[in-house]
């Protein structure tokens, strides 16, 4: 069954990490007066008054993409739940561990720079709404267990 309140979840998880391509998880302000952003997707300068890619950040893409997908594909396996609750976990594994890539990659990028608390973008906020999703989702599929196991012990 689709139209339950953990596919909402699930929803909003997969929306959430693919909204990782839009916001950038860093901003700085370099000391020539040039604004850079780092996104999943790569680095991105003002060069001359137009916002311009100068590093492409491939492996992020690709694992922002599966990442993504992870939880909308957890949706469909609503007739085995015990599977849905391992694939949740392991999703948010997953992000964890891609938090922690995206922090790796900050550092590589920026160096030595010391950030401010106005140099976080929203991008930053996303990983952590989304593993908050996926936990609202597993209260949904724990208490459908529960539902379940109580109606197979009245038969």
């Amino acid at each position: 069954m689709l139209q339950r309140v953990q596919t909402i979840w699930l929803f909003f998880a997969t929306a959430t990490i693919f909204s990782l391509f839009l916001f950038p998880y860093l901003q700085v302000l370099n000391a020539d007066g040039s604004a850079k952003a780092l996104k999943v997707t790569g680095v991105y300068q003002t060069v001359g008054g137009q916002v311009v890619q100068t590093e492409a950040f491939l492996g992020l893409t690709i694992a922002t993409v599966i990442l993504g997908l992870i939880p909308f594909i957890i949706i469909f396996y609503y007739n085995d739940r015990k599977r849905q609750i391992k694939i949740c976990y392991f999703a948010i594994a997953a992000i964890l561990g891609f938090s922690f890539w995206l922090v790796q990659n900050a550092k590589q990028v920026l160096g030595n720079i010391t950030l401010q608390p106005e140099n976080y973008g929203i991008g930053v906020l996303l990983p952590s709404l989304a593993i908050l999703f996926i936990i609202l989702a597993l209260r949904g599929i724990k208490n459908d267990e529960k539902l379940i196991k109580s109606a197979d012990r009245l038969r």
